[in-house]
């Protein structure tokens, strides 16, 4: 099962962290930048070349310590045809150094077109007697579930199939998000009314560790409902965003692991990824100080677990 395989990357580094890969033109070091200009001219194909070179140098520095990455699919879509090249070519790149990769693409649709986002993102497709493998499927996706049971059915079904994993939105980090996770419905809010849609749609897809193929996400800028919705889906693994950029602590994740220190992974994007934009390094030292951050976020988590 996809989700095993997740947990016994986060046992083997001794780390229940996910480096998050959202990548922007800023965010890249001038010399990676200029080399693609060098290489295509000042071309969309330029600008792929220098996410996947930015992107590799940070996998060679993470992939053995870190378990996980989660590339942002918006962050290569908006780049164009050559910035979803980057995100398969990381994908592929990721996955040969044995990191478990998570696309965030919160995907959802209902009937066919939800099944076609499943194709594309967890498993494969017919085209005729062609078998198409997308060069876009991941270990694990984030989605949408506010369209109800037949908008994730298919995904829970590819999770079956091709063994891997989804994280289905529940409470999320944004500000905003109590507009509606928040309200009142019988009783309680929305957000416990996921949950128990999560529960069910992971029944019967227990792994080893007793965690099921459908996962949770809920963010570390809110700590009493991560602790409480840690209670209430103890077969869900909970992806946490919040960490670092968006205010979360190491204390404030603490609420999401379970009695053996399992339960969770924490997401760092911009903390990680810009590392090299803060202190004395020098740009050809990207890779270092996303290393340093990344340890020194995996040493703060562990205090707390």
């Amino acid at each position: 099962m996809s989700i095993d395989r997740l947990i016994e990357n986060i046992k083997e580094k001794n780390n229940p962290t996910v480096a998050g890969l959202d990548p922007r033109w800023e965010y890249i070091p001038e010399e990676i930048r200029q080399a693609a200009v060098d290489a295509h001219g000042k071309t969309n194909q330029a600008v792929g070349a220098a996410l996947y070179a930015f992107n590799q140098g940070l996998i060679d520095a993470l992939c053995d310590i870190v378990p996980a990455v989660k590339p942002q699919s918006a962050y290569y879509e908006m780049y164009g045809l050559w910035g979803l090249w980057a995100l398969a070519e990381t994908i592929s790149y990721a996955q040969k150094k044995g990191m478990y990769v998570i696309l965030d693409g919160k995907r959802n649709d209902i009937g066919k077109t939800a099944e076609a986002y499943s194709a594309a993102y967890l498993g494969q497709t017919n085209a005729g007697d062609i078998v198409v493998k997308n060069e876009l499927a991941s270990d694990g996706l984030t989605v949408n579930g506010y369209l109800g049971t037949d908008g994730i059915l298919p995904f829970v079904n590819d999770c079956k199939t091709y063994g891997r994993t989804i994280f289905a939105l529940v409470k999320t980090s944004n500000p905003s998000s109590g507009e509606l996770q928040d309200l009142a419905v019988e009783g309680e809010p929305i957000y416990r009314k996921m949950a128990a849609l999560v529960n069910q749609w992971g029944e019967g897809s227990e792994g080893k560790y007793g965690y099921t193929s459908v996962g949770a996400v809920v963010g570390a800028t809110y700590p009493k409902q991560l602790a409480e919705l840690r209670k209430l889906m103890p077969k869900s693994y909970i992806l946490v965003p919040g960490y670092g950029a968006q205010g979360g602590g190491g204390q404030d994740t603490a609420g999401a692991f379970d009695a053996n220190g399992l339960g969770a992974i924490i997401n760092s994007s911009r903390g990680i990824m810009c590392a090299w934009q803060k202190g004395d390094y020098a740009p050809t030292e990207y890779g270092e100080a996303a290393r340093e951050e990344a340890i020194r976020m995996r040493d703060d988590i562990l205090r707390y677990i």
